[in-house]
């Protein structure tokens, strides 16, 4: 459930409805001008341009009625009789989120970021086979450069598969009747699904690794680095998932890159499901990790002045995903 937090009041003690949460940053009253000021956002920051703000008084008579507009933010300026009102977000796809406004002499309330969570997106995907769309989708590789700015780096060629297993209730759980094991008892949520028999497997193009210069491709694909005559292909699969909270997992697998095999864990997010306008449904993720360069055997570096690296030892690999329900891709 969300809520609603201040750091002055902003948004007294009501308590969230759904997924999303209200997060407060101003005080309930502000430094100048009169009526409601909000914005509402996704879970990653985006804004949500149809969400609708809803007031009422402690009677239950409607007071305000308000449109995001397009950049998410929610304002109005009729000034607002003192009081506790009940502030609803609401928008079509999402689940709402509820909080109470106290609003003082001023005539104004703020209620700070609204973030709204996708409806359902508690739950896992649906069972079954779902295919990753390269087209929606981004593998990213950001390196830091001369110790002081980053690089950042996309791979264009890639496609995978993500298995949803079914299971039992209970199956992610985090004690057995016998209170040690960690086949059943008191799951977290998703062990309906079976979740620790899901499985992701993708494969990349080495080869098509994107900086935006052509000179630091041509060096990237060279030996020095992922060596791609030798090592077309950069792999990985799944060995298991871990619940790490909600809508989150641990992600256990097998990385393959420039010849080397190593245990990965990505900190993945689930962001939600929905139509799309194909007739299809799609699931989001996003999921990120750090690797070191020696670790795979990739350990040419330049030492510019007092010894700093000309590329950082460490890459932060950031992947932003949409998969299709299904074995294969809509044909669009």
């Amino acid at each position: 459930m969300g809520r609603a937090v201040g750091t002055g009041g902003a948004v007294g003690t009501g308590s969230a409805v759904g997924a999303g949460r209200a997060v407060g940053t101003g005080s309930a009253v502000g430094t100048g001008g009169t009526g409601l000021r909000g914005q509402v956002r996704t879970r990653d920051g985006w804004a949500v341009q149809h969400a609708v703000v809803t007031m009422t008084d402690m009677s239950g008579t409607q007071v305000l009625r308000q449109d995001a507009d397009e950049n998410g933010s929610v304002r109005t300026d009729a000034a607002l009789a003192p009081g506790p009102y009940t502030v609803v977000v609401t928008a079509v796809g999402y689940a709402p989120v509820a909080s109470t406004a106290l609003v003082t002499a001023s005539g104004r309330a703020e209620v700070g970021t609204v973030v709204l969570a996708r409806q359902g997106g508690v739950e896992l995907p649906p069972p079954g086979a779902w295919s990753l769309d390269p087209a929606h989708s981004a593998v990213s590789a950001v390196a830091q450069h001369l110790g002081i700015s980053s690089v950042r780096g996309r791979f264009t060629e890639f496609g995978g598969r993500i298995e949803i297993a079914a299971g039992t209730a209970g199956a992610a759980g985090t004690g057995n009747a016998g209170g040690t094991g960690s086949t059943g008892g008191t799951g977290s949520t998703g062990g309906a699904y079976g979740v620790e028999a899901s499985r992701v497997d993708a494969v990349i193009n080495a080869a098509s690794i994107d900086t935006g210069n052509a000179l630091r491709d041509k060096h990237l694909k060279s030996p020095d680095f992922l060596d791609v005559e030798r090592f077309p292909e950069i792999t990985y699969s799944s060995t298991g998932l871990t619940p790490a909270g909600p809508d989150r997992w641990t992600v256990h697998g097998q990385l393959s890159l420039h010849g080397v095999v190593r245990e990965v864990d990505l900190d993945l997010s689930y962001l939600g499901t929905g139509p799309d306008p194909w007739g299809g449904v799609r699931a989001a993720f996003r999921a990120t990790t750090e690797l070191r360069r020696e670790d795979f055997a990739m350990n040419y570096n330049q030492v510019v002045q007092a010894g700093i690296s000309a590329i950082g030892t460490t890459l932060r690999v950031e992947l932003d995903i949409q998969a299709v329900q299904g074995e294969s891709l809509p044909s669009v």
